[in-house]
């Protein structure tokens, strides 16, 4: 190793000891009676002493160096948890965990990957500096969150590995394959549960227009149901309302984008710019809307767990029924037959038809880049068009009136990139 490298890692090492150090010091700057187990310079000697363990034993070729030297450093902070203890109001290991880990990140930084410990570093410093907020979204999950959420991660764990990667069916319709149309169940499930996770953690009292825009990441569709049936029981928060419904929507085109992206890139650069610019026009009026109203919300959007297996299931057999149906209509009807597959599916659920196309447009296959632009597009305009029929048949007549110059606008819009552009 070249001393140049040396200073690198043993560098990188250092400062990884001292952010996390640091970290600890701040932690302790307000709490009174001391108990601070260790400070910057303490947590940078750490992962010092990990880097110098580490190149003892690579420079003596003897894995049992390394071994007893973090052995060693590891029983002196065992010791001073127990002398440290009797200082503190609460006991707790995180600072010693920390130290533990710190050390081991030293090592790291020799023997392994500067990257990889850096990231371990940034890591560890985020869980340590997140204390307040990780207790307070302990708070408002409930027990049937949790359960849905091991359930489902279970599931998955388990049944992922050992689902066939194989496509079934007689060709040319030969389009099903067990463990990519469960992959796109969890990465759907991802998308909804983050979105799910924010209004957790945000809560109750964050504004309505705010409420929207986290409830499109978990179900666009749910939260215009949601707002559409409140505005009819809440006088005066009308406006509000429409902002959240927008907003949603407006998410919902850019699920789209990150869809695509993630199941063929190729494709990305035909949906792009008119989801863009159908997020934008609606973007545009959303604020205004917002700027010139200024009704706070005082309830939690309503959304249940999306890490529930039923639905888990149910929008992966929604998957692969759409999928099978875009290569029948494009096999036997041809174009046409695809966006008329298109705009139905998006009545319904628009991630299962853009996940559809996006996998029917990947090099080796049969559908055009051109095509599966035009229908994904066609499949959002009629996800919106649905979605404004639930505001017009469920919502109060001034919702409507704020609604429709937005759902007209995103829907010229779209159309302008299926029929001209």
């Amino acid at each position: 190793m070249i001393n140049q490298d040396l200073f690198l890692r043993f560098g990188a090492a250092l400062l990884i000891g001292v952010l996390i150090g640091m970290q600890r010091e701040y932690a302790y700057s307000n709490v009174k009676g001391g108990g601070l187990f260790a400070g910057a310079r303490t947590y940078a000697l750490m992962s010092l002493f990990g880097a110098s363990a580490a190149l003892m034993s690579d420079l003596m070729h003897a894995p049992w160096v390394f071994i007893g030297l973090i052995t060693l450093l590891g029983t002196m902070v065992i010791v001073a948890y127990f002398i440290t203890a009797t200082e503190r109001d609460e006991i707790g290991l995180t600072s010693e965990v920390a130290a533990l880990i710190t050390i081991l990140i030293g090592g790291i930084c020799y023997l392994h990957s500067v990257e990889f410990a850096a990231a371990l570093g940034v890591v560890t410093t985020v869980l340590l500096a997140v204390k307040w907020e990780l207790r307070q979204f302990v708070k408002v999950i409930t027990q049937e969150d949790v359960f849905a959420t091991l359930q489902f991660a279970v599931i998955t764990a388990i049944v992922l590995p050992i689902l066939p990667d194989t496509t079934f069916g007689p060709p040319p319709l030969n389009v099903l394959n067990p463990y990519q149309v469960w992959k796109m169940v969890v990465f759907i499930s991802g998308i909804n549960f983050l979105g799910y996770i924010l209004i957790k953690i945000v809560g109750p009292k964050k504004g309505i227009g705010f409420s929207g825009l986290l409830g499109g990441l978990a179900s666009s569709t749910a939260t215009t149901l949601s707002f559409s049936q409140r505005s009819t029981t809440q006088d005066g928060l009308d406006k509000p309302f429409a902002v959240a419904i927008i907003a949603a929507w407006v998410i919902m085109f850019f699920r789209v984008i990150i869809e695509v992206a993630v199941v063929n890139s190729n494709l990305l650069p035909y949906i792009w710019p008119a989801m863009a610019a159908m997020g934008a026009s609606g973007s545009v009026y959303a604020l205004y809307l917002f700027f010139s109203q200024s009704a706070i919300d005082e309830e939690e959007l309503k959304l249940s767990n999306p890490f529930e297996l039923g639905p888990a299931i149910k929008f992966g057999l929604i998957f692969a029924l759409v999928l099978l149906l875009s290569k029948a209509a494009e096999v036997y009807i041809g174009d046409r037959g695809l966006y008329l597959t298109s705009f139905l599916a998006g009545l319904a659920d628009v991630d299962a038809i853009t996940l559809s196309i996006a996998d029917l447009t990947k090099a080796g296959h049969s559908v055009a880049l051109i095509t599966g632009k035009r229908a994904i597009i066609l499949a959002t305009l009629s996800n919106t068009a649905s979605k404004g029929v639930l505001v017009f048949s469920l919502g109060s007549r001034k919702l409507r009136k704020f609604i429709w110059p937005a759902m007209i606008i995103m829907l010229v819009v779209g159309l302008s990139f299926v029929l001209v552009l």
